[in-house]
């Protein structure tokens, strides 16, 4: 009996031929968005626009992180109050808002390049220390979302909670933050 316990255990953790598809489904998309991005902020640039204004974007894309970031709070107490139906509802719209937020952040860098932060000192220094941890804390967000989201879809809600527990507190600071960073940067957009 306790052999067919462990094969059991043992079967439960390992790697499906379904499992396999959205390991690499999960890495390229993951890495295609970090490419995209890397590509855009680093080697690409702006394009100059021409004709296109996309300036409303950065206060559009605050909003949608304060979204997320109000859904993510509320999704956690639904789960709290033990209400998954709630919760999967929070959970999808948070992950909507923070999508269209990228696809957003890449227009309006694709378009209108890189702002560029204009205080000093002090501020300076607190600025570029929030946007670094922005920035390095946002990397694992996507396919830890794309994993928690498999892990439900699957009904496997021990390994979900596992990688959630690691995902909420990241995902909210992401998304708060990326608010706070709007708000410093403000001032030094383009008129």
């Amino acid at each position: 009996m306790a052999k067919a316990g462990c094969a059991d255990y043992k079967g439960a953790h390992m790697a499906t031929p379904a499992d396999r598809r959205f390991l690499l489904f999960n890495a390229v998309v993951s890495a295609g968005v970090l490419g995209v991005l890397s590509w855009l902020l680093v080697f690409r640039g702006a394009t100059g626009g021409e004709g296109v204004d996309l300036r409303f974007l950065p206060a559009l894309n605050a909003c949608l992180n304060g979204a997320a970031a109000a859904l993510l709070i509320a999704g956690k107490v639904a789960i709290v109050r033990k209400r998954p139906d709630v919760h999967r509802y929070f959970m999808v719209s948070a992950f909507a808002a923070s999508a269209l937020f990228l696809v957003g952040y890449l227009a309006y860098h694709a378009v209108h390049g890189d702002t560029k932060f204009g205080g000093v000192g002090a501020v300076k220094a607190v600025y570029l220390a929030l946007l670094a941890s922005h920035v390095l804390l946002s990397l694992p967000v996507v396919p830890l979302a794309l994993t928690a989201f498999y892990l439900a879809w699957k009904k496997e809600f021990p390994r979900h909670a596992a990688v959630t527990r690691w995902l909420h507190p990241l995902w909210l600071y992401v998304s708060v933050t990326g608010v706070v960073v709007f708000l410093m940067l403000r001032p030094y957009y383009a008129a």
